[in-house]
C-alpha cells in the first residue's frame, strides 16, 4: 500500500535530492537503481541477504557504493526516506514488513528510474510471451530508426540505462512483482499479453489477486495513452468488466475480427490503428504457432500506435531471431531435433510449446514446481508426447500427472543425463523439447544456466 510519505513520480530529474536511499537486493536491478541514486545525489546503501555476485560487487565498489552482504543492518535500512526492492524479494520479507510498519516508502526500480526520465514508456507484461513480444517490439522500433532502448526484466537495467543513456523511447519487460511496487509510474503504451495462474505462491494462491497485479500496467493511463491487450483471454476479459480504464483501448484477437485493433483474416494478420492499416501472411512472420501470432500482433499494433512504416514492420517482423532459451532450435543429431525452451518456467509456456509441435516429442519437464496445475498440458500430452524425461531433485507430482498419458516417465538430475536419456528415447524425425513447466534453482543457478548445459550436453551427444 502507498504510504504518506511517497515521493511523487515527477517525471523529472530532482537533482541532488539527498537524504538515504537504501537498495535492497545486488542484482540487476539493484545494483542499476544503486548508480542512479548515487548519481541523482543521494546517500546510496545497498544490502543484500545473500551473497552478492563478483561482478556486481566490483562495480558497487568500483563507484564507491556502500554494500553489505549475507545478511541486512536494520538500523541503516530502517534510517533510509526511501527502499528501493529487487523484485524478487516477497513483501512478507521480514525487512520489508518492518518498513512498511515504519511508514518507509518500499518502490520497484521501475518506479524509481521512471523519475529521471521524459523518454515514452512502452511496458509489456503478461504471464507468457513478455521477453519474446518486448524483444520483437524492441527490434521493430529500432529497425524503425527509433533511438529506443530495451530494460525491464530483460538486459541491461532500467535505471543503469536512464543513468548512462538518453534513449527517446523505453521497451520495458514488466514482471507481476515490479508492478507491485509501482505507484506513480504511468505507461504510455501498455500491452497484456495473457493471464494464467503463475507464482500464485507471492499471491496467497488467489488467480484474481495476480490478475489485480498484472492490471497494475493500466494505472495511471490518461486518455492519451494506450491499452493493448487480448480479446481471446478469459481473464483478462473478466478484470476488464469491472475495471474502468482510461486509456484508448486496442484488442487483438485470431478468434474474431476486430474493428480497431488486430485480427486474422484467413492466413492474413490484420492492424488497423488511428485509420492506419497492416497486412502480413502469417507464413512470413519469423515466429511461428498460435502464440507467436498473439505475439506479433501485440507487437504491430505498438508500431502503428508509434506510426512506423509498414515495409520496416514487415521488414522486421520476418526477420526477428527469437531470444535464447526460448523455443530455441539447438541442433539436429541422428534425424532427432533438439529445442531448448529453458524459459518455460510454468505450465502454460509449456503448453504453448507443445502446441507449435508438429512431431512426436520426447519432453523434458520438472525443477521447483510453483503449485503447479498439469491438467491442462493432459491433452496436448497424450497427444504429441512419447515420453517424459524428468529433469529435477522431486518428480512425483509429474509421476502423478502423466503416468496414465505416456508410458514412459524417467527421472533424472542433470541436463548431460536428461539429454542422453532423451537421445535413445526418441526415433528419427521425433524432437526432443527442453519446456520445464518449473523454475530450476533446485539443481541450477537460473534458467539460463539449465538451457546453457541442456545445449552444452547436446553438442556431447
Amino acid at each position: 500500500m502507498e504510504t504518506p510519505n511517497y515521493i511523487p513520480n515527477q517525471k523529472l530529474p530532482l537533482q541532488g535530492a539527498g537524504g538515504l536511499i537504501a537498495i535492497l537486493g545486488a542484482g540487476e536491478s539493484g545494483v542499476g537503481a544503486a548508480y542512479l541514486a548515487q548519481q541523482q545525489g543521494y546517500d546510496v546503501f545497498v544490502s543484500d541477504f545473500g551473497a552478492i555476485a563478483d561482478h556486481y560487487k566490483k562495480q558497487l565498489q568500483d563507484w564507491d557504493i556502500r554494500f553489505e552482504e549475507n545478511g541486512h543492518t536494520e538500523a541503516e535500512i530502517l534510517s533510509a526516506t526511501e527502499v528501493v526492492k529487487s523484485p524478487g524479494i516477497p513483501d512478507k520479507a521480514p525487512m520489508v514488513k518492518k518498513l512498511v510498519e515504519q511508514g518507509i516508502p518500499v518502490i520497484s526500480e521501475i518506479e524509481f528510474a521512471g523519475r529521471y526520465t521524459n523518454a515514452k514508456m512502452i511496458c509489456i507484461t503478461g504471464s507468457n510471451g513478455k521477453t519474446t513480444t518486448a524483444s520483437l517490439t524492441y527490434h521493430i522500433l529500432k529497425n524503425g530508426g527509433l533511438n529506443v532502448g530495451l530494460a525491464g526484466n530483460i538486459g541491461k537495467s532500467f535505471a543503469y540505462q536512464v543513468a548512462t543513456e538518453k534513449f527517446d523511447v523505453y521497451v520495458l519487460e514488466i514482471s507481476s512483482f515490479m508492478l507491485d511496487s509501482m505507484y506513480k509510474f504511468r505507461a504510455d503504451i501498455a500491452v497484456l499479453l495473457n493471464i494464467t495462474p503463475d507464482h500464485l505462491d507471492r499471491y496467497d494462491y488467489k488467480l484474481e489477486n495476480y490478475a489485480a497485479s498484472k492490471f497494475r500496467i493500466t494505472q495511471n493511463q490518461t486518455g492519451a495513452d494506450h491499452f493493448i491487450y487480448c480479446a481471446d483471454d478469459a481473464e483478462t476479459i473478466k478484470v476488464m468488466q469491472g475495471k474502468q480504464i482510461a486509456a484508448q483501448q486496442l484488442p487483438f484477437s485470431i478468434e474474431k475480427t476486430i474493428e480497431t485493433g488486430a485480427y486474422l483474416d484467413k492466413d492474413n494478420l490484420i492492424i488497423n490503428v488511428h485509420q492506419q492499416h497492416f497486412q502480413m501472411s502469417i507464413n512470413e512472420l519469423a515466429l511461428q504457432g498460435k502464440h507467436n501470432i498473439y505475439n506479433s500482433m501485440a507487437s504491430g499494433i505498438v508500431a502503428k500506435v508509434l506510426e512506423l512504416r509498414n515495409e520496416t514492420m514487415r521488414e522486421s517482423m520476418g526477420n526477428f531471431r527469437n531470444i535464447e532459451h526460448r523455443l530455441e532450435s539447438v541442433g539436429k543429431i541422428s534425424g532427432i531435433s533438439f529445442i531448448n525452451d529453458s524459459k518455460a518456467t510454468n505450465v502454460n509456456s509449456t503448453w504453448y510449446a507443445l502446441e507449435s509441435m508438429t512431431d512426436d516429442v520426447v519432453l523434458i519437464l520438472g525443477g521447483v514446481d510453483k503449485g503447479n496445475d498439469y491438467s491442462m498440458l493432459k491433452s496436448l500430452v497424450r497427444q504429441k508426447v512419447k515420453a517424459i524425461v524428468c529433469l529435477g531433485k522431486d518428480n512425483k507430482r509429474i509421476h502423478d500427472a502423466f503416468e496414465d498419458d505416456v508410458d514412459v516417465i524417467v527421472n533424472t538430475m542433470s541436463a548431460a543425463e536428461a539429454a542422453q536419456v532423451a537421445y535413445h528415447l526418441a526415433e528419427k524425425g521425433d524432437t526432443v523439447l527442453l519446456s520445464p513447466a518449473c523454475a530450476s534453482f533446485d539443481l541450477f543457478k537460473n534458467y539460463e544456466d539449465r538451457g546453457k548445459q541442456f545445449k552444452d550436453a547436446v553438442k556431447e551427444l
